[in-house]
C-alpha cells in the first residue's frame, strides 16, 4: 500500500499541487468487483482545499489516473455500518450516496479516521459519522501499515512553521554576505556555526567583567535595608500614640449608633401611633349614629350608612405584626363588635318590622283594579327600601346569619301579599274570561250549566237532523246548521264546517284574546320590577358570591330563605353558585302562585273554547321571546317558558281532536253528501289561525299543524266517498276537492302548496271521470255498438272488412243509430242534466263547469263515431241523426231552461 501511496503522490497529486493524507483500496458495493481508491487530498497553496479523489487503474496500462473528484465541504454523513462489529463496508454521502466495501476493516478505520481529521482541522463542518467508534474519532489510528498512510504526513504538517518576514530578511541578507551558501551549503552551515561559537563566548566575557558592579549593588541594597529597620520603629511608636485616639473615637462612634437608633424606634412609635389612630378610631358622631340613629327619616339612614362604612372600615384594616397585643387595639376592636352587633339588631328589627307590616297590609287589594284588570303596583314600596340596599351590603358583609334571615323574612311575608293579589287578579280575570259568552237571557252563565245545555241540545240533534255529528266531550259537542240554532261554545272543524262564524264568536274570541293579554302584560312589568328589586336591595349581582358559599336546592324545595350554611364539603363543592341563581330561586318562593294560576287560567281558556289555544299560543310565544331577549335565565322567562308548553300541549290536544273528529265522521244514507263539514271546517279554521298566526313567533307550530289536518281531510273525504250511497263517489270527490283547491288558492299557504296541486289534481281527474261515466247513459246502445267495432278491430279484423261481420253489418249500424233521433238525444240529455243537478249540491255551483265538460266529451264521442264511420263503413253514406250544431242547441237550451 505505501509503494502505491507513493506512485500516486508522483503520478497524480505532485503534478497539481496536492498532498496526498490517506487511501483505502474500496470496491462498488453489491457490483460486479472493480477495484479502485479512494484518496484523501490537500492542496499545497493557500487556501488549503481538502478533496476525496477516485482513483482507478486505466484498462489500457498499467497507469493510475483520476476518476472522480468530490469537495470535502459536501460531505454531510458518513455511515461505518457497524461500530461494535468488523465490517469493511461504509457510506459517504455527498450529493447522493456512495456505498463502498474496504478490502479490510482496519483500511476502511484508516480512511474514516483521516476524513474526521481533515474535517476538525480545515473545514470545521459538521459531518454526522454514524456508526463510528468514538474512539476511533477521539484517538489516533493504531501504528502499523494504516498509520503511515494517514499519521506520517498529518504529523509533519502539523510541525511545519512557516518562515516570517523578518526571518526570510535575515537569511536573504547571510545569503547574500556568503556568495558560497546555495552551492556549498555545508560550508556556508559551517561558518554559522563558528560565528554562533563566537558569540557564546562574548556572552560569558560579558557576564563575568559585570560581578564588580553586582558586588557594589549588593551592599548599595543593605544600606537600604538598614534605613527601612529605621523607618518601621519610627512607624510602630507612632501607632500606640494613636492606638488611644482610635478607642475614643470607636466610643463616640457606638454612642451616635445608639442616638440614630432611638430616633428611628421613636419614628416608628410614633407611625404606629398614628396608623392605629387615623385607622381604628370612630368618631362620636358615628357612634350615636350606630347607637341611637334615626331609621325612618332619610338624614337617619344616610348618617347610619356613613357610620357604618366608617365602622367596617376601621374592623378591616389590616393590623400589623404585633398590634393584636396592644391592649388599646383589643379594647377598640370589642367597641367595634359591639356598635356592629347593635346597630345589626336594630336594622334588622327596624326591616322584619317593615316586611310583616306590607305581608299584612290589607290596603292593596283588587277591589279598586277591577274594571281594567290592573295588579297593584309596589314601586313605592320598593323605592323606600332601596334607601336600606348599602347597610343591606353592609349587613350581607358583616352579617351574614342576619343577612340570611332578613331574606328569609321578605321571602315569607311578600310571598303572602303576592299569593294574595295574584289570586284575586286571576280571579277577576277568569270572571271576564267566562263572561265571553253568555245564555240566552244574556247573563253570564256558568260553564257546568253551559256544558249540560250544550250535551242536551246535541243529544235532540243527533235524533231529529239529517246531518249525524261526531261525537266530542266536554264543551266540544256538535251542533248542526239551522236557523233558530244558536253558536255553541264547542270548537272544532265539524262545528265550524256546520255553521258560519257568527259576530257574536268573532267578539268573543277577540274578548278573550285581550284579556289574557292584558293578564301577561300585567304579570311581566311585576316580575321584572321585582326580581330588579331583589337583586339591588339584597346586592345580589351577577358576579359569583365569595364566602360562605350558597346551597343550590331545586326549585321545588325552596322554603322562602337562602339556602342555610352546608358542611364543608357542600359548602367546597357550591362554592360557585352564582348569586342569579340565589334571585332566581326567591322569585319562585314569592311567585310560586304565578305558574299555577296561569295554568289554571289556560286550562279554563281552553275549556271554553279549545282554539283559543291558538290565541294562547301565540301572546304566549312573544312574550316568552321578549322575556328571553332580556334574561334567558331570568324567572319570568322560565316560568312563561314552562307555562307555554302547557299551551303547546293544548295545540297539539285541539288539532288531535279535530282530526279524530274527521275519523269519527258519518254520512247519512239518505240524502247527497255535498260540501263535508270537515272541509268547510278547515277553510274557517285556516282564514282564523292565518289571522292570529300573522307575523308570530311560532309561525312552524301552526304550518306543521296545518300539514296534519290537510292530510286528515284528504283521507277522510276519500274514506267518505268510498261509503257514500246517495252520492257517486266521483261527484264528493270533485266537490269537496274543488272545495279545498279554492281555500288553498285564496288564502295562499306556503307550506301547503303541495296538498294544493294536489287538490286540484284530484278534482280534475273525479271531474273527468264523472263526465264521461254519465256520458256513457244518454247514447247507451250506440256505445256499446262501436265498443264491439273497436274490439274487432283490436282483434285484427281490418277496419274495411268489419261491416262483413254479421254483428256490425250497415244495417245493424242504420238500426242503431235509428234509435237515436235528435229529439230522443235532447230528452236524455234533459234527464242527464236534471240527474247531475241532483248529484251536485248548490253550495260549489260546480253545475255549469261540469255540463260545459259534458259537452265536449259529448262533442268528442260525436267526432269519435263519425270518425269509425268513414273507416270501418266507407261510402255507405251512413250518418248521425243530429249534428254537431244540433247538440250546441240541445245543451245550450236544457242549460237556459234550468
Amino acid at each position: 500500500m505505501t509503494a502505491i501511496k507513493h506512485a500516486l503522490q508522483r503520478d497524480i497529486f505532485t503534478p497539481n499541487d496536492e498532498r496526498l493524507l490517506g487511501i483505502v483500496n474500496v470496491c462498488k458495493a453489491g457490483k460486479k468487483k472493480k477495484n479502485c481508491f479512494l484518496c484523501a487530498t490537500v492542496t499545497t497553496e493557500r487556501p488549503v482545499q481538502v478533496k476525496v479523489v477516485k482513483v482507478k487503474k486505466s484498462d489500457k496500462g498499467d497507469f493510475y489516473k483520476r476518476q472522480q473528484t468530490w469537495e470535502l465541504r459536501d460531505l454531510t454523513e458518513v455511515d461505518a455500518k457497524d461500530a461494535s462489529k468488523e465490517n469493511p463496508e461504509f457510506d459517504l454521502h455527498f450529493e447522493k450516496v456512495y456505498r463502498w466495501v474496504a478490502s479490510s476493516t482496519a483500511e476502511k478505520n484508516s480512511f474514516i479516521s483521516c476524513i474526521w481529521k481533515l474535517n476538525q482541522r480545515y473545514l470545521r463542518k459538521k459531518v454526522e459519522f454514524v456508526n463510528v467508534s468514538s474512539q476511533l474519532l477521539e484517538e489516533s489510528v493504531p501504528s502499523g501499515e494504516s498509520q503511515s498512510v494517514a499519521g506520517g504526513d498529518e504529523d509533519a504538517l502539523d510541525e511545519y512553521q512557516e518562515l516570517s518576514t523578518r526571518e526570510e530578511q535575515d537569511i536573504e541578507s547571510m545569503m547574500v554576505t556568503c556568495e558560497y551558501a546555495i552551492s556549498n551549503a555545508e560550508a556556508f552551515a559551517e561558518k554559522l556555526f563558528k560565528e554562533l561559537q563566537v558569540l557564546d563566548g562574548a556572552n560569558i566575557q560579558s557576564i563575568m567583567a559585570s560581578e564588580k558592579q553586582v558586588n557594589i549593588l549588593m551592599q548599595l541594597l543593605d544600606e537600604a535595608l538598614g534605613e527601612v529597620d529605621t523607618i518601621e520603629g519610627k512607624l510602630s511608636s507612632y501607632e500606640e500614640m494613636l492606638q488611644s485616639v482610635k478607642e475614643q473615637m470607636d466610643q463616640i462612634s457606638q454612642s451616635n449608633r445608639l442616638i440614630q437608633i432611638s430616633n428611628t424606634n421613636n419614628g416608628k412609635l410614633l407611625d404606629e401611633i398614628q396608623f392605629l389612630v387615623n385607622y381604628m378610631d370612630l368618631s362620636k358622631g358615628h357612634i350615636r349614629a350606630l347607637q341611637e340613629g334615626d331609621l325612618t327619616s332619610p338624614k337617619g339612614i344616610e348618617a347610619c350608612i356613613n357610620a357604618s362604612e366608617a365602622l367596617l372600615q376601621c374592623m378591616n384594616v389590616a393590623l400589623r405584626p404585633g398590634h393584636e397585643k396592644l391592649m388599646a387595639v383589643n379594647q377598640q376592636q370589642l367597641l367595634f363588635a359591639e356598635l356592629r352587633d347593635t346597630f345589626a339588631r336594630r336594622l334588622t328589627n327596624h326591616l322584619n318590622n317593615v316586611f310583616v307590616h306590607q305581608g299584612h297590609d290589607q290596603s292593596s287589594t283588587l277591589s279598586q283594579h277591577t274594571a281594567e284588570l290592573t295588579l297593584p303596583k309596589h314601586s313605592p314600596l320598593h323605592r323606600d327600601l332601596l334607601r336600606y340596599a348599602k347597610l343591606m351590603e353592609w349587613l350581607k358583609n358583616t352579617h351574614r346569619e342576619k343577612y340570611e334571615g332578613l331574606s328569609r323574612t321578605y321571602v315569607e311575608y311578600m310571598s303572602k301579599l303576592y299569593e294574595r293579589e295574584i289570586k284575586e287578579f286571576f280571579e277577576v280575570a277568569k270572571i271576564k274570561m267566562a263572561g265571553t259568552s253568555k245564555d240566552p237571557k244574556g247573563k253570564f252563565a256558568t260553564l257546568p250549566r253551559k256544558e249540560s245545555a250544550l250535551k242536551q241540545e246535541t243529544e235532540s240533534l243527533h235524533g231529529s237532523s239529517g246531518k249525524l255529528t261526531g261525537s266530542t266531550s266536554s264543551l266540544n259537542k256538535l251542533t248542526v246548521q239551522g236557523s233558530n240554532s244558536r253558536r255553541s261554545q264547542s270548537s272544532s272543524l265539524l262545528d265550524m264546517g256546520n255553521m258560519s262564524a257568527s259576530d257574536l264568536d268573532v267578539a268573543d274570541r277577540t274578548k278573550f284574546d285581550k284579556i289574557f293579554e292584558q293578564v301577561l302584560s300585567e304579570l311581566e312589568p311585576l316580575c321584572l320590577a321585582e326580581q330588579d328589586f331583589i337583586s339591588k336591595f339584597f346586592k345580589l349581582q351577577q358576579h359569583l358570591t365569595v364566602a360562605p358559599p350558597l346551597a343550590q336546592p331545586e326549585a321545588e324545595d325552596f322554603d322562602g330563605s337562602l339556602p342555610s350554611k352546608k358542611p364543608p364539603q357542600a359548602e367546597h363543592k357550591h362554592s360557585l353558585s352564582s348569586e342569579k341563581d340565589i334571585v332566581r330561586l326567591m322569585m319562585n318562593k314569592i311567585f310560586q302562585s304565578i305558574e299555577t294560576e296561569l295554568n289554571s287560567l289556560i286550562a279554563l281558556g281552553d275549556k271554553i273554547d279549545s282554539f283559543h289555544s291558538l290565541y294562547m299560543l301565540v301572546k304566549m310565544s312573544h312574550h316568552v321571546w321578549t322575556a328571553e331577549n332580556v334574561d334567558p335565565a331570568s324567572y319570568l322567562s322560565t316560568t312563561l317558558g314552562n307555562v307555554l308548553v302547557t299551551v303547546k300541549r293544548n295545540f297539539d290536544k285541539c288539532i288531535s281532536n279535530q282530526i279524530r273528529q274527521m275519523e269519527e265522521f258519518k254520512i247519512s244514507k239518505k240524502s247527497k253528501v255535498g260540501i263535508l263539514p270537515f272541509v268547510t271546517g278547515f277553510e274557517e279554521f285556516a282564514e282564523l289561525a292565518e289571522t292570529i298566526f300573522r307575523n308570530a313567533e311560532r309561525r312552524g307550530d301552526l304550518d306543521k299543524a296545518y300539514v296534519k289536518l290537510i292530510r286528515a281531510v284528504f283521507m277522510n273525504v276519500e274514506k267518505v266517498a268510498n261509503e257514500s250511497q246517495k252520492t257517486p263517489r266521483d261527484v264528493v270527490m270533485m266537490e269537496n276537492f274543488h272545495h279545498i283547491f279554492s281555500t288553498l288558492s285564496r288564502l295562499k299557504i306556503s307550506c301547503l302548496d303541495a296538498e294544493r296541486r294536489e287538490a286540484k289534481h284530484k278534482y280534475t281527474d273525479h271531474l273527468q271521470s264523472y263526465v264521461i261515466n254519465s256520458l256513457g247513459q244518454p247514447l247507451e246502445k250506440l256505445n256499446h255498438f262501436f265498443e264491439g267495432v273497436e274490439a274487432r278491430v283490436a282483434q285484427g279484423v281490418r277496419e274495411e272488412e268489419v261491416s262483413y261481420q254479421l254483428a256490425f253489418n250497415k244495417q245493424e249500424l242504420r238500426k242503431v243509430i235509428k234509435e237515436y233521433p235528435g229529439k230522443e238525444v235532447k230528452k236524455g240529455l234533459d234527464n242527464l242534466y236534471k240527474k247531475v243537478d241532483k248529484h251536485l249540491c248548490e253550495e260549489e255551483s260546480l253545475l255549469q263547469v261540469v255540463w260545459h265538460s259534458m259537452q265536449d266529451e259529448f262533442i268528442r264521442q260525436y267526432k269519435h263515431f263519425e270518425d269509425l264511420i268513414g273507416r270501418c263503413y266507407p261510402g255507405s253514406g251512413i250518418t248521425m241523426e243530429f249534428t254537431i250544431q244540433d247538440m250546441l242547441e240541445y245543451f245550450s237550451s236544457i242549460a237556459q231552461s234550468h
